[in-house]
């Protein structure tokens, strides 16, 4: 591919379930108590075009992810070192720390709340 190309962004949606409390909220607080979500992680790439035509398979970054979403699923994220405050916006930084090609993720509690962290 051509040197002078545009950057491609590409995104991939992951789901995983987890449990988790928020300890440094006052104990009133309904986040302070354990509770659960089912997770849904955008990863966002961006990059110039391969001579795939691909910034990167799909296939490559589930194989890049498997291992984290693996840590996450059907644990107390609390127990994860680096996620002892799992906020939304803190689970999308552990895992920014880890997927170094990623330039923005977003983490979903739900489908009404979201963080998301980038790089730019």
């Amino acid at each position: 591919m051509s040197e002078n190309q545009p950057t491609a962004r590409i995104a991939r949606t992951y789901r995983f379930e987890a449990a988790h409390h928020l300890p440094l909220l006052p104990s009133t607080h309904k986040c302070h108590r354990m509770h659960g979500h089912n997770y849904r992680i955008t990863v966002i790439l961006r990059g110039q075009l391969d001579n795939r035509g691909f910034v990167t398979d799909f296939g490559e970054l589930d194989d890049e992810i498997a291992p984290l979403l693996k840590q996450l699923d059907h644990k107390l994220l609390n127990d994860v070192p680096g996620l002892e405050n799992p906020t939304a916006e803190l689970i999308a930084f552990w895992f920014l720390e880890r997927l170094s090609r990623a330039v923005t993720i977003r983490v979903y509690e739900n489908d009404d709340s979201w963080a998301e962290i980038s790089r730019d």
